[in-house]
């Protein structure tokens, strides 16, 4: 069995700026870490590899310091990890993203599960998961709070949501988005840290995939940001509640009846 998961590098820091050409995330000069959310896709794979004895391969598209959370994931566990590293494909939205991405899946070949996280904590948008299954034309579950091997060939989950629970069945090649409620992530051991500058860490460019060019980067992006502002605080009047403790119940009843609060 071969497990593809997908993983980002997001700033360590909420102190980011926006580039005001691209109206993008300024990431340069800002260290990076594992995206939280995938670190519970790359425990899911782990704990396959446990009972399957799968190869497990991490996959993550962005510069070339974004190898630090492929070691991090390999130190984990992993087996092998591929960046997706060039300047085609900066700017890049959802859509040519994960477009780059489900190449990169079909170069890798022979992929049975495909896992990402629920969203990475920069963007907060969770599409690209569900964009490389559409490229793949693959079978996906999203928001997956419980996975499992329930067969030979297929996996089933328990959608985890708003006011529901749900659960599904995919055949395998499949994809899959996972929620932190899935698994507690393991923390690498020092060893295990050492051990994964062993481990093969392949970079793919451009050429070294079959793309259609009018699909990459910020020109072949058709989301556009055309404005990124932070709202302007309010100032709010305060007013106090005074008496004993019945009369100022008395008065936040008053005051919530009058905002048709109550």
């Amino acid at each position: 069995m071969k497990i593809v998961v997908c993983i980002k590098q997001v700033p360590e820091t909420n102190d980011v700026t926006i580039d005001p050409k691209t109206h993008n995330l300024d990431r340069r000069g800002l260290a990076g870490v594992m995206n939280p959310f995938d670190k519970n896709a790359v425990e899911q794979a782990l704990q396959f590899k446990a009972t399957t004895d799968a190869q497990v391969v991490l996959l993550s598209m962005g510069p070339d310091d974004y190898a630090q959370s492929l070691r991090e994931g390999m130190a984990m566990g992993a087996d092998s990890g591929v960046l997706l590293s060039d300047r085609a494909f900066a700017g890049a939205d959802t859509l040519a993203t994960g477009y780059v991405i489900a190449k990169a899946i079909e170069k890798i070949g022979d992929v049975d599960l495909v896992i990402f996280g629920r969203q990475a904590v920069d963007a907060d948008t969770g599409q690209v998961g569900p964009i490389v299954a559409e490229f793949l034309q693959q079978p996906q579950i999203t928001y997956a709070a419980t996975l499992r091997l329930s067969g030979p060939n297929e996996v089933t989950a328990e959608r985890l949501l708003e006011d529901t629970k749900q659960t599904l069945v995919a055949q395998l090649p499949a994809v899959v988005s996972v929620r932190s409620e899935l698994n507690p992530p393991r923390y690498p051991t020092p060893r295990n840290i050492q051990l994964s500058f062993e481990k093969p860490l392949t970079i793919w460019h451009h050429d070294d995939l079959d793309l259609d060019d009018s699909r990459l980067g910020q020109a072949g992006s058709p989301t556009i940001v055309t404005k990124v502002y932070a709202p302007k605080p309010v100032k709010r009047e305060l007013t106090p509640l005074t008496g004993t403790p019945q009369e100022a119940a008395s008065q936040l009843i008053k005051a919530l009846k009058d905002r048709q609060l109550l």
